[in-house]
């Protein structure tokens, strides 16, 4: 097992050479928001997904030497999330849910919302009657206006939701 602390090069880089580094600080840092696609697997997230989050520890963490503008890279962004599954149980997805719930209130992102479309062979998934391509296709076009809040106990809120 690797850990940041132990494995980075002198300058504080990752030592793993596998593009990571290019696709965090050349892609997703410089974005507004990004929108996670992922399976179930084993009620949680792909393996894949999971590493890249793990990964940017190295680089927001304070043995960084760059850290504080690679954190202003992560704050605030709008998250969204797609996924798939051959279970339909309410709660199949709640776990990866919760996951990115929790890294929007980290970051203080917002999590604009989840598109989970049910199959489980090549092709079920456009055709699941719930149509999930279509609210798919509609997420992805109203992904930085799309109403999203996350209320606090002390936050101000209006007399309506649909002013």
């Amino acid at each position: 097992m690797r850990d940041c602390r132990q494995c980075r090069k002198p300058d504080g880089e990752c030592a793993i050479e596998d593009g990571f580094r290019d696709a965090f600080f050349e892609s997703y840092l410089p974005a507004e928001g990004f929108i996670a696609a992922t399976p179930i697997y084993w009620y949680g997230s792909s393996a894949q997904l999971k590493a890249f989050f793990d990964r940017t520890f190295c680089y927001y963490a304070a043995s960084y030497p760059n850290s504080a503008p690679v954190i202003d890279g992560m704050i605030g962004k709008r998250v969204g999330l797609l996924v798939s599954s051959e279970e339909t149980f309410p709660m199949v997805s709640g776990a990866v849910i919760c996951q990115f719930q929790e890294y929007c209130r980290y970051t203080r992102s917002t999590f604009v919302g989840v598109v989970h479309g049910y199959g489980n062979a090549r092709g079920d998934v456009a055709r699941d009657p719930n149509d999930p391509l279509k609210a798919a296709r509609r997420f992805g076009r109203e992904f930085f206006t799309r109403h999203a809040t996350d209320y606090q106990i002390d936050t101000e809120r209006p007399g309506r939701v649909w002013g």
